[in-house]
């Protein structure tokens, strides 16, 4: 069993494991075992996640969804299957525990009174000082 989130367990027969040749360093290990794993989980045909759910995670996740509703995730970090094994089952889970996580509605706030006095006398301020200057460059030139 694979823990989501608190209330949320996802059995291991519901993975899909597949195994291929990965790239990188490695010499002629790389070209002789099949040490990348891709991880494959049938997002539509699970019931552990209710409709609410599972929308949220086809919006968050879209890019590692397939038409056929199927989520993947990939790692070759290490030389072992088992090695990346475990980091894909670790990088399956932070995905669909940052895909469930429901962010606070934000609310808009008011400007403080004091704050918006500050930066329109700011404003003021900061016009004077150009307005100044215009005044004396056009009495030096003449005009």
């Amino acid at each position: 069993m694979i823990e989501i989130t608190d209330d949320i367990w996802l059995d291991d027969s519901e993975l899909n494991f597949v195994a291929t040749r990965s790239s990188g360093p490695g010499g002629q290990h790389v070209n002789k075992v099949s040490t990348r794993i891709t991880l494959r989980f049938d997002l539509d045909a699970t019931q552990r996640f209710d409709e609410a759910q599972k929308e949220r995670i086809r919006e968050r996740l879209a890019t590692r969804i397939n038409k056929q509703g199927i989520l993947w995730v990939s790692s070759q970090k290490y030389r072992s299957q088992s090695g990346n094994r475990d980091a894909a089952v670790e990088r399956f889970v932070d995905l669909l525990r940052g895909a469930l996580e429901v962010n606070p509605e934000r609310r808009k706030r008011g400007m403080p009174a004091r704050v918006h006095r500050k930066r329109l006398e700011g404003k003021r301020h900061r016009a004077q000082i150009k307005q100044g200057r215009s005044r004396n460059f056009r009495s030096d030139s003449g005009e």
